[in-house]
């Protein structure tokens, strides 16, 4: 049976994935108490939003985080937005509020940010006035430890989405047992060799996928919730001394399409991976394909502006 909290976990970790945003490493063993008075943590120790970079550090420094963490955190900004009925504030930080990427980066670093003249609690907004920011936000970008990692993630989407898998993965698991924390075996149920094969292709093992096809694996299986398949996590992660196997030797379908529509293509075509598009392209993947947005593999790497990688699908 799966805990109301190993749920909830699993909801969070998903909702970033189908909304673009990186694979969480989330694993099951959470408890729940029989009322809410148990184990419940008092409140006040989230994030005040109306402060500054020092009350940051104290609430995630407490947690066993640092500075890029904090950094990383933030960045799940980029999803939501503010209600006044709620929190006081008001607004989206970025133009898509369902859209999990690197614009809460690019929208604090490139727009400018004053105070907004209303009733409410201080935030900040653009010229525009369609933006806000809150003063934990405008922390980052003043900080002087904290700026330069808010421009690398500006700059570098995969390292964006790398760092925040990782610490939001540590963050789900803060406090649960040992068989709940990232990286911990998937005791007691031992996964097939189609489910080890899927693994790791993502983490890019050639030796150990070898071991799994020798043991019976379907270089084709599909992941139940997401529809995702080995090449698409190899792809994903830009693992091109994947692809022989993957291409040649195993011949795996390049186009099958996971829950959002999506190939093994669009993944690739996302992060700029241009070895891993090309050797798609060779083998030959089907680049008209459009996933549940009406996105080609071309227009996925235009929205993420991946220049090069766009000149090749074009």
């Amino acid at each position: 049976m799966v805990s109301t909290a190993d749920i909830w976990a699993m909801a969070g970790a998903v909702a970033v994935e189908v909304t673009g945003g990186p694979e969480v490493d989330v694993r099951l063993g959470r408890t729940d108490k029989a009322t809410a008075s148990e184990g419940v943590p008092p409140n006040g120790r989230l994030p005040d939003a109306s402060q500054g970079a020092e009350h940051l550090r104290a609430v995630f420094y407490r947690m066993g985080f640092n500075d890029r963490d904090i950094v990383a955190l933030s960045g799940g900004h980029t999803l939501g937005r503010c209600h006044k009925v709620r929190s006081g504030f008001d607004g989206p930080w970025t133009a898509n509020p369902l859209k999990f990427d690197n614009s809460y980066y690019t929208n604090l670093l490139q727009l400018e940010w004053t105070p907004r003249e209303w009733t409410g609690p201080l935030q900040y907004e653009d010229a525009s006035k369609k933006f806000m920011m809150l003063p934990t936000d405008i922390a980052l970008k003043t900080d002087a430890a904290f700026a330069p990692i808010v421009a690398e993630y500006a700059a570098d989407e995969a390292a964006f989405f790398r760092d925040f898998s990782s610490a939001y993965s540590r963050l789900l698991s803060l406090g649960c047992p040992a068989e709940a924390q990232p990286g911990a075996a998937l005791a007691p149920v031992a996964p097939d060799a189609s489910t080890e094969f899927r693994e790791q292709a993502m983490h890019g093992s050639l030796e150990r996928c070898v071991e799994c096809i020798a043991a019976g694996a379907d270089a084709n299986s599909r992941e139940a919730n997401s529809g995702r398949t080995a090449l698409m996590k190899a792809c994903f992660w830009g693992h091109i001394h994947m692809m022989p196997l993957l291409l040649l030797e195993l011949k795996v379908d390049l186009d099958v399409q996971d829950s959002a529509g999506e190939t093994a293509l669009h993944d690739a075509a996302r992060f700029g991976h241009g070895g891993v598009v090309g050797a798609l392209l060779k083998a030959g993947a089907n680049k008209a394909i459009k996933n549940n947005n009406g996105q080609t593999a071309f227009d996925v790497a235009t929205a993420y502006k991946k220049a090069a990688v766009a000149e090749m699908l074009a």
